[in-house]
């Protein structure tokens, strides 16, 4: 065993979905399809209509065989009803017929609007909540949520329904023969249904802990063959191997104890059947006694039991499933419930952005509430203006960015683009008005002309293109194989860190929107990939308001002006220039830097000091050109 603590990624933990919740949803979906239910359930009459009278004639049947000598009279009479039963036969095989047709057509179709619905939602909920869950979960949850719905409708459609018939019909049935029969059937019935009931009640809580585990397992299987690269870099596969080890510990132990559950209530089962079949023939053989039954009701009773058996035991192993599929629909339809956290408001409207102009008033700003990352936060860019953000990691940096395409809602304060509340626009609106290149840029397991053209998805393939050359990925693409219709693996693994940031970056200059927002664009490429790139950085930013998160300050030293941050506060601001002559926190990072880029060795003479103002006539290069 490692002597590494292990431990699982708690999930965001939903509100348990109640089964009538489960059924409410379902039904919303299948209510469209009725017409094809009801069909379904015409189908499931004629098959119970069918299995109903066959026995009643071949119990007149064996009341001939019973009482008459074999004789020639009787053999026309024979293959009368032979005929009868035979077109019962053949009712009971159309009925089944319809009945697939119907239930094919309902569960098929309501099934695709489930997931459908599943994703809309889904998809729609909030950046923090889907960095709170496993992606793999996630996936699980909404492919099991439509399967579930199918198992149910069978269940229910196929299994409840039919047998609610049959027992109903061969309770009315058995009662014309004599009425002692048909009472201690269907006081048989309604006593194995409700055992079957409190069964499963007591069974639930166990089946839930079985979908939570599975999902579980789903989670950390899917956590880490994405992070397969990091497993074997760091040698991880033993602590790996041990950990999805005691997620299956957890899934193995909860699987058994529902099995044992299942156990008990096989061997209750088994004595329910032996005692209707004994009561049911003893009470036959007393009426028979008496002249009140014939052979044939014999065969009448054996009939009907064995049926009802089998309806009963497949009700039984059905069940399993059946609340196995509510524990799954149930995690799906706890997410459907889960409100979104950010909503665009009743009376949103799209932003219209003019001068690019961004306001953060008084923002305060905090994941936990005893440490707060934006506190009093005031900051203004003036529209068509290039500002960069530094400081020292958890400064509040890549918050004010997420603020701003609002992946989070502000408690404190108010975020502006043009005098426009951001809180007060759509979200669809609003960043379809920011471009916004990631530090790490992750790309759809599709084509590079579909990664591309996911900026602007009306554009034509001339036009990804463009933006691809600008980009400076035009070159690599055209070397390969199949060139813009190349798949790029999931996440875009199949490009190396450089080739990914600048087909990110095509996919902003095809947005081509008003504001601008760079983390660290440039961070994965080499020296050759970065200056050829600078320039169609520079393109992208004319006429924009760009924000650009910067560590390597050597890069942002042509920004209009440079934001310096430190715990959640602006400490400073100006130009690169600017900033240096103050000798503050800017000064000194840079200090570091520019210590480590041109001395080296800290042993080497040439090396200037960290506490030496650089050279004002070198600063100035970096800004002589704006």
């Amino acid at each position: 065993m490692s002597c590494c603590r292990l431990s699982v990624m708690q999930e965001k933990k939903l509100k348990p979905a109640g089964t009538l919740d489960i059924f409410r949803v379902y039904w919303d979906h299948a209510r469209k399809y009725r017409k094809s239910l009801a069909f379904a359930l015409f189908g499931v009459v004629l098959i119970q209509a069918g299995m109903l009278a066959a026995p009643l004639y071949l119990r007149q049947f064996f009341n001939i065989l019973a009482n008459n000598t074999p004789s020639p009279d009787l053999v026309p009479a024979l293959i009368s009803i032979l005929i009868v039963v035979g077109s019962m036969y053949v009712i009971e095989w159309a009925g089944r017929r319809i009945q697939e047709w119907g239930v094919m057509y309902f569960e098929t179709h309501t099934m695709r609007d489930l997931s459908a619905s599943a994703f809309g939602y889904l998809i729609d909920h909030s950046h923090n909540f889907f960095i709170s869950n496993f992606s793999g979960s996630l996936t699980h949850k909404v492919t099991k949520f439509s399967r579930s719905f199918e198992r149910l409708a069978d269940v229910i459609v196929l299994q409840f329904i039919p047998t609610t018939i049959f027992v109903v019909g061969a309770t009315i049935v058995l009662g014309t023969r004599h009425l002692a029969l048909g009472i201690a059937l269907f006081a048989w019935t309604v006593l194995f249904v409700w055992f079957q009931i409190k069964l499963a009640q007591w069974r639930q809580p166990y089946r839930v802990a079985v979908a939570e585990a599975d999902t579980k397992v789903t989670g950390t299987l899917a956590d880490a063959i994405g992070n397969q690269s990091n497993i074997t870099l760091f040698a991880g596969q033993t602590l790996e191997r041990e950990l999805f080890g005691k997620v299956l510990h957890t899934w193995r132990v909860a699987v058994a104890k529902l099995w044992v559950t299942d156990g008990w209530i096989w061997a209750g089962i088994g004595l329910f059947m032996i005692g209707i079949e004994m009561l049911l023939f003893y009470l036959a053989i007393q009426f028979w006694q008496q002249g009140l039954l014939t052979v044939g009701d014999f065969v009448l009773i054996q009939a009907y039991l064995l049926t009802t058996f089998d309806r009963l035991v497949a009700i039984n192993r059905d069940l399993r499933g059946f609340y196995s599929s509510l524990a799954d629909g149930g995690e799906m339809v706890a997410i459907l419930q889960a409100p979104h956290e950010i909503r665009d408001r009743k009376s949103a409207k799209p932003i219209v952005v003019g001068e690019g102009e961004v306001w953060f008033d008084n923002v305060n700003f905090y994941f936990n509430k005893l440490r707060p990352v934006l506190k009093d936060f005031n900051f203004t860019i003036v529209g068509g203006e290039r500002v960069a953000l530094v400081g020292p990691s958890g400064a509040g940096k890549s918050t004010v960015t997420k603020l701003l395409l609002r992946l989070y809602d502000l408690p404190e304060g108010e975020i502006k683009i043009d005098k426009q509340d951001i809180a007060k626009v759509t979200q669809e609106s609003l960043r379809n008005a920011i471009s916004f290149v990631p530090q790490e840029p992750v790309l759809f397991h599709r084509t590079l002309m579909d990664n591309i053209r996911y900026g602007r998805r009306d554009a034509t393939d001339e036009e990804v293109i463009e933006a691809a050359k600008k980009a400076h990925c035009h070159e690599f693409i055209s070397e390969l194989q199949h060139g813009y219709d190349t798949y790029v693996g999931e996440r875009g693994v199949k490009l190396s860190g450089g080739e990914r940031q600048r087909v990110a970056i095509a996919r902003a200059i095809l947005k081509d929107a008003p504001i601008l927002v760079l983390d660290e664009a440039t961070s994965s490429l080499d020296s050759e990939s970065e200056a050829l790139i600078q320039d169609a950085l520079e393109t992208l930013m004319k006429g924009k308001t760009v924000v650009v998160i910067a560590h390597r300050l050597s890069t942002i030293m042509k920004m209009d002006r440079i934001v310096v941050m430190a715990e959640g506060r602006v400490v400073a601001q100006g130009t690169h220039l600017e900033l240096i002559r103050e000798r503050g926190l800017y000064q000194k990072l840079w200090s570091i830097q520019a210590g480590g880029f041109i001395g080296g060795d800290e042993d080497d003479e040439e090396a200037p000091r960290q506490d030496t103002e650089p050279d004002d006539d070198l600063l100035a290069e970096g800004t002589e050109d704006k």
